[in-house]
């Protein structure tokens, strides 16, 4: 039953990518894999972690040692349940709690009109500029936030610009590559990127110096191409008509209220790295608390409203408009990920690259293309988990140097792990709200920009190479 674990998780990914075939929706299939993989490991953990004399099995009873005295079911119960699952769960519900309250807060903002002053700046109906304006600003708003919350605030604008759809799913799969390429050049700009720069592995203004250009190319390179392929030369947006234009935003409040509303909701998604370098507490925490301000501005702005209860866009009547099939997916995704991660499996892919290839550079690419259909976060952490930084010291071997501080090793994987998310749409968190929020087809990405985006990936890993290697 080991060994049907990954298999029951790549023809899962299978199921999800045919789900416009098969008519399962895909957050059932992502649970449906999770539920199947916790159950075998229950069922079969003597010879999982017993049998195959799991390392981290023996370190949960070396920490509990009251729990080694206990029969071997009652120990396979309490490393199952109350460690591995407690300790996923809580991992998987952060990426949760931030995803929720940043779709919600962007929905905020939009519902109360702010980002169509954004799009005041925007003065181009032409198509191929304005692939260039989009895709731009969201590399650099990627690096200064996130790239999930630059994605989402894009994605609001986007439909405030692009009235027609068939044109902003195409703006929105390169809104993908921007954010994923923009995010792995700052040690705020993805998950990832945070766990090396808070882990010691990679410095803040080294990842800059060395990844920028890698990831301009990696932006570049899918951007010019797309720029002759997708839209004709001179092609024009349509121009929203007035039904399309039908004012969501109440007529009752300020403009003051509404700009007070926008800086609160952008400020909520900005300064979450500065609330948790402050705080040392999780992203969730941070975003949650702007959420919590903007809660009780909200309220406090329509207590002094003159207007009809029904008029008001109270944030507790816009709960119900957050993604719920969306954020099931990313629970099943994460939580499969998780149990290949306690039965081992991914640490048996971590050592296996290393036995076979025992090439850090080619390790680090490696991981970035695995990190298209599984979760970066997960691979990033087995693989400082499995290659510690190494103390810089006289005498030290030189395949020792690429695992130091700042060593070539963690560089590169800081880019690749973050870049190749881009491949297929569910390899990044960007990738899959994105996907939520527009509904996009999972062969629609494939078909048209996944062959773009691995372009991208070697054409940035290259620039890396010759520069830094």
């Amino acid at each position: 039953m080991f060994n049907l674990m990954p298999v029951i998780f790549i023809l899962g990914i299978l199921a999800i990518a045919l789900e416009d075939k098969i008519k399962i929706n895909k957050a059932a299939v992502a649970l449906f894999m999770a539920i199947s993989m916790w159950v075998i490991l229950m069922l079969d953990a003597y010879p999982i972690f017993v049998g195959r004399e799991s390392v981290i099995f023996q370190e949960f009873l070396a920490k509990n040692p009251e729990v080694a005295t206990l029969p071997l079911h009652d120990q396979f119960v309490q490393f199952i349940t109350n460690q591995s699952i407690v300790y996923h769960l809580g991992n998987v519900s952060e990426t949760l709690f931030f995803v929720m309250c940043s779709m919600l807060i962007v929905d905020i903002v939009d519902k109360h009109g702010g980002f169509h002053a954004m799009t005041g700046y925007i003065r181009t109906t032409d198509k191929r500029r304005l692939l260039w304006y989009i895709s731009f600003v969201t590399f650099f708003f990627s690096a200064l936030l996130d790239n999930l919350a630059a994605a989402i605030v894009m994605m609001a604008v986007l439909r405030k610009l692009v009235p027609d759809r068939t044109d902003r799913l195409k703006y929105a799969c390169m809104v993908i590559i921007a954010a994923n390429a923009g995010g792995s050049w700052s040690p705020i700009g993805d998950v990832t990127t945070i766990l090396l720069w808070v882990g010691g592995n990679v410095s803040a203004g080294h990842q800059i110096s060395h990844v920028f250009l890698p990831a301009l190319v990696n932006l570049l390179v899918p951007l010019v191409i797309a720029n002759y392929w997708l839209f004709k030369k001179g092609a024009q947006l349509r121009v929203a008509s007035e039904e399309d234009r039908d004012d969501e935003y109440v007529p009752e409040i300020p403009k003051f209220s509404r700009r007070v509303i926008f800086f609160i909701g952008v400020l909520s998604l900005a300064l979450v790295p500065v609330f948790q370098m402050l705080t040392d507490l999780p992203p969730f925490m941070g975003v949650l608390s702007g959420l919590v301000i903007l809660w009780i501005y909200t309220d406090v702005m329509y207590s002094k409203l003159h207007m009809h209860e029904s008029r008001k866009l109270r944030i507790s009547q816009l709960l119900p408009n957050v993604d719920l099939a969306t954020i099931f997916f990313f629970l099943g995704i994460l939580m499969s990920v998780g149990a290949l991660e306690t039965s081992g499996h991914l640490a048996m892919m971590s050592n296996f690259l290393d036995t076979s290839v025992h090439e850090p550079y080619l390790i680090s690419f490696a991981i970035g293309a695995l990190s298209s259909c599984v979760d970066n976060v997960a691979l990033v952490a087995a693989t400082m988990g499995m290659y510690p930084v190494v103390e810089m010291a006289p005498g030290l071997s030189e395949y020792a140097q690429y695992f130091v501080a700042d060593g070539g090793f963690w560089t590169f994987l800081a880019y690749c792990a973050v870049t190749g998310g881009s491949i297929l749409i569910i390899g990044s968190a960007t990738g899959v709200t994105v996907m939520g929020l527009e509904k996009i087809d999972f062969m629609y990405y494939t078909k048209r920009f996944s062959g773009l985006a691995l372009l991208g990936y070697v054409a940035g890993a290259a620039t890396y190479m010759l520069l830094f290697a």
